[in-house]
């Protein structure tokens, strides 16, 4: 294709921008009741408050700043494992804190050990690597990480494809101690030699099941396999994810060392219990119709709407501005400009319905989405979990609705009674 010319403006660096957060919900103090199930050799106790750690005055600032009062259930169990500095394999619901899970407790050992991050030097030398399966979900990794590194001398670095691969290049030469990457983009720059993975301590894959099975496992591989790359009993590797389905788990062995320990607040894959799940039996021909009469009956509330084809999102977002709903559409096709503006128009409310395919269905934390509309079900239960947790984040409450057709769907039937009734 033509040369990718596109850089991203660059996000506003003042304060109140950088801690820029939305409100808990009502139901945030209910995240205390879930059963939190540790496995594994001597897990160190968990935290009840963020004033428990030993980390220093700048990180508990920059985490009150952020607005966080209080560790949930996965922050609680989690920072203690990572700074004990064991692997860690973890698994909770949608919206419930993991980004910050992992963060924090990296931030805290990098501040304690002290980092250096040499500007325009040619080849960087992370002491973290996050990678992600999405290039929103990895800038939304860095905007966070922008948070807690806040007034320190670690600099987060955010590189992902669809821009202009010497932008990227710039930003990593001005000097890199935490990367977020998506696994294209990494293994690129890596190749190119900007960066030297000798200096890896924390290699963190959100999305762990994602990032293992077929869609990034090799890239995985290729990453680990690096000559450079610190052997996994050397670096300490975290997995972070809402769904582990059983052979996710056993690919990711080869990744941990043999004493990880595996946190899983309620149950594995369990689907985020401040969403109403409501499934319509709806047949192909009748979708559309019945899109537009929720769409009319809810209003000007905002809702993301999932298909599974990124022709069908463009075709539906057009069909539903000729219907006077405004409407954007992201997905794999379009450019990475069209797809910030397309998430843009949707978060400011100029757009309230967005159409989507899966590109949006993991880890995006968009503030008050209502509603998922599941026109077109998933493929896997796992992916079924991942697209209504875009609602009912943070506590928050919010619906989700699925169209089921028994001539497309029959093979989530099982699984999705199981989601419902637990």
């Amino acid at each position: 294709g033509p040369k990718v010319t596109y850089v991203p403006p660059p996000p506003p660096d003042d304060e109140q921008a950088i801690f820029a957060r939305y409100q808990t919900g009502m139901n945030f103090d209910k995240y205390d009741e879930n059963v939190v199930e540790v496995s594994g050799l001597d897990p160190p106790a968990a935290l009840m408050s963020f004033a428990d750690t030993n980390i220093c005055h700048t990180l508990t600032v920059n985490i009150a700043k952020a607005g966080y009062s209080k560790p949930t259930p996965v922050q609680k169990y989690s920072i203690p494992i990572i700074l004990a500095g064991r692997d860690l394999m973890a698994c909770a619901q949608t919206g419930s804190g993991k980004t910050a899970a992992f963060l924090v407790p990296v931030v805290a050992q990098m501040m304690r050990d002290g980092v250096t991050a040499s500007s325009f030097k040619e080849q960087q030398e992370p002491e973290c690597i996050i990678t992600a399966p999405t290039r929103e979900l990895v800038n939304q990794i860095f905007l966070e990480a922008r948070k807690f590194v806040y007034g320190t001398c670690i600099r987060p670095v955010v590189i992902y494809g669809g821009t202009q691969t010497d932008y990227s290049i710039r930003q990593v030469k001005l000097g890199c101690n935490i990367l977020c990457a998506t696994p294209g983009r990494l293994l690129d720059i890596i190749g190119r030699g900007k960066i030297a993975l000798h200096n890896v301590k924390y290699l963190v894959l959100d999305e762990a099941d994602r990032m293992l099975d077929m869609g990034f496992g090799a890239d995985m591989k290729k990453l680990v396999s690096f000559p450079d790359m610190p052997q996994k009993d050397k670096r300490q590797t975290l997995m972070f994810s809402a769904t582990f389905p059983e052979e996710v788990q056993r690919l990711a062995g080869e990744f941990l060392k043999t004493d990880f320990l595996f946190v899983v607040v309620g149950h594995v894959g369990g689907a985020c219990s401040d969403v109403q799940q409501n499934i319509l039996q709806v047949s192909q021909y009748f979708k559309r119709d019945k899109l537009i009469e929720i769409l009319h009956s809810i209003g000007n509330e905002r809702t993301l709407v999932f298909v599974d084809t990124k022709k069908k999102a463009d075709f539906i977002a057009c069909f539903l501005c000729q219907e006077n709903i405004p409407a954007t559409s992201i997905h794999g096709d379009r450019e990475q400009r069209e797809r910030e503006i397309a998430l843009q128009d949707f978060r400011s409310g100029k757009c309230p319905v967005l159409v989507a395919t899966s590109v949006a269905a993991r880890g995006l934390d968009i503030e008050s989405v209502q509603h998922v509309i599941n026109f077109d079900l998933p493929s896997t239960i796992e992916e079924y979990v991942h697209r209504i947790g875009r609602t009912g984040r943070c506590g928050n409450t919010g619906k989700a609705v699925g169209f089921f057709d028994n001539n497309s769907d029959a093979h989530l039937a099982q699984p999705l009674v199981k989601v419902l009734s637990d």
